[in-house]
């Protein structure tokens, strides 16, 4: 899977991150502080992020940031872009099940290294459900984003 990987600050997990996605044998891209001389705003990097997912350079992407916090809202704002702040292994999970996630966002404050590889096996085990209500709820989300896409 091609992964696209965000970080405003060179921190360890955020290292530890983009090392666990290539052992798992995933193709990932580097933004923000994790590139030498890209720019590592949360808000630059974390879009440029979210676009590579939304314009099928990559699978899916991981955004980090201090809190998450930022890193998602920005992720969120690229239309087809479905970005899920997790804090746990049990939220990742949900994310991907209930909504469809296709960008997880990550703190790099909370997120110590066994708690990252909890939260990436569960986001890599979640299926998207087939329920007719969370199919519909993200197709709605689909319809929002094409209409702010268009204006």
């Amino acid at each position: 899977m091609r992964i696209s990987v965000s970080s405003d600050m060179d921190k360890t997990v955020a290292r530890a991150l983009v090392d666990e996605l290539r052992e798992r044998g995933h193709e990932v891209t580097t933004h923000g502080a994790l590139l030498p001389g890209d720019d590592p705003a949360w808000a630059v990097c974390s879009e440029t992020a979210a676009r590579d997912v939304a314009e099928g350079r990559a699978d899916q992407a991981v955004v980090c940031c201090w809190t998450g916090t930022g890193a998602s809202i920005a992720a969120n704002k690229v239309p087809g872009v479905r970005a899920a702040l997790c804090a746990d292994a049990y939220t990742a999970g949900g994310a991907r099940r209930g909504n469809d996630a296709n960008v997880l966002a990550l703190s790099l404050r909370l997120t110590s290294e066994p708690l990252l590889k909890e939260i990436l096996d569960a986001w890599f085990e979640g299926e998207p459900s087939q329920k007719e209500s969370t199919v519909a709820n993200v197709a709605r989300v689909r319809r929002a984003d094409a209409a702010r896409a268009t204006g």
